[in-house]
């Protein structure tokens, strides 16, 4: 069963009294399930060298940021405003990993400004960097393998072969060695293959590609790798016949392929999730708003797929959507929809759920990672608020809900006008 099903029964929080405040659409997050999940994950991974650097694009607020830094964890960003966020949660430089591709040298430039820790993507982000003289002393390279063990479910990520992301391991030797000649002297190495998986299968394979690459490093150009970054995508179960990952498990698996390792070689093990810290711990409130009857019957809400913009970039997408104040005798297969001007603005399919009336709320569950973070104001749909229910049964507004002046606001601007005539 999807883990954010029954969080608000556990506390006694009164969701309709906080709907009636706050009003709907909004995000709910759970303090108390992130911080179960944060200790559930430190534990698993205890007496290991390791960290867990939160994904900021899953879930970019700073009042969730603060929560997973107090649990210790550092911040994964790919852009200068993610790194800012970290910085704003109370992140030090030491704490954040810019991994970002096909980035300007403006971009990387402001990166290493701020000191935090760079991840490589390509070989050309070397070579701008040596001609920018903006080489820093410690990088990570990103490695792309171009091939999976077999198995693996390349619907979200992509299969490598075709991936824009990495160096190729034919040309890491190469890469290496130019960065050493112009003052690396610390070397990290980081790979991202797969995207909600539930199997230790998919991080162990990419500790063994990381480890493989860093024994070459060793040999051919006696460099010591000093952080193994086998990336995030550990995933969660979305539906309620799935079951979770076994962190208990995978942490197993890696001590076993660590102790391998040469005694004189303990590099630190990084990872850099999202959606297993705190997808699960997340629920978009809404409100019917409309019953229709079609060729199919319909219930739609007043919060359309652009607030849950991954309904739609991903084919397949599901998430759990409960009606837990209706009437259970009765239930029906409908569409929930939202008021978009495009038939594939559905939050669900042919999904059976309790009868519902106007008025009634539903909950889409498991929207803490990559919900409010992807959503869209197309079709002038605005952004909804983001609410945190803290251990104590109190609510917080975190993130207000987007108004017309934000929607307008970019078409506020200096007037210029620039002759392009030759």
């Amino acid at each position: 069963m999807p883990m954010s099903t029954g969080f608000t029964e556990r506390l006694g929080v009164d969701l309709p009294a906080v709907a009636e405040h706050f009003g709907t659409p909004f995000y709910l997050y759970d303090a108390q399930g992130i911080d179960e999940t944060c200790r559930a994950f430190n534990a698993a991974f205890s007496g290991l060298d390791c960290r867990e650097y939160f994904a900021v694009k899953a879930l970019p607020n700073p009042a969730i940021l603060r929560l997973l830094a107090s649990h210790g964890f550092g911040f994964d960003c790919s852009s200068l405003p993610e790194v800012a966020l970290a910085l704003a949660a109370g992140a030090s430089s030491r704490d954040i990993f810019f991994t970002s591709n096909n980035t300007s040298i403006d971009e990387l430039r402001a990166a290493i400004d701020a000191d935090v820790f760079v991840n490589i993507d390509d070989e050309s982000v070397l070579n701008k960097l040596i001609e920018a003289d903006a080489v820093p002393a410690a990088v990570g390279f990103r490695i792309n393998p171009g091939r999976l063990a077999d198995g693996f479910d390349t619907s979200l990520f992509g299969h490598p072969d075709s991936a824009k992301f990495g160096i190729r391991p034919d040309r890491l030797l190469d890469v290496c060695a130019t960065a050493v000649n112009h003052g690396v002297r610390s070397i990290g190495l980081h790979i991202m293959i797969a995207a909600n998986f539930r199997t230790s299968e998919p991080t162990l394979y990419a500790l063994d590609v990381l480890t493989q690459e860093a024994t070459r490093l060793r040999e051919k150009l006696d460099i010591d790798v000093t952080i193994l970054n086998v990336g995030g995508g550990m995933g969660i179960p979305y539906r309620p016949d799935e079951q979770p990952l076994d962190l208990d498990e995978l942490a197993g698996h890696l001590r076993q392929r660590l102790d391998q390792l040469p005694p004189e070689w303990r590099p630190k093990l990084c990872f850099e999730n999202g959606r297993l810290i705190t997808g699960p711990h997340g629920v978009l409130v809404t409100r019917v708003v409309n019953r229709m009857s079609k060729w199919r019957e319909l219930v739609g809400v007043d919060v359309g797929a652009t607030a849950l913009l991954r309904s739609l970039v991903y084919s397949g997408v599901y998430h759990h959507i409960t009606a837990p104040y209706a009437a259970a005798d009765r239930t029906e297969t409908v569409d929930v929809v939202g008021s978009l001007c495009t038939n594939i603005d559905r939050l669900a399919e042919q999904r059976e759920l309790p009868v519902t009336r106007e008025g009634d709320l539903l909950l889409i569950h498991d929207v803490g990672a990559h919900g409010h973070a992807m959503a869209s104001t197309y079709n002038g749909r605005l952004r909804p608020k983001e609410l945190l229910l803290h251990p104590d049964g109190s609510v917080e507004l975190i993130r207000r809900a987007e108004t017309e002046d934000d929607y307008f606001a970019t078409l506020g601007f200096t007037p210029d006008t620039f002759s392009a005539v030759r």
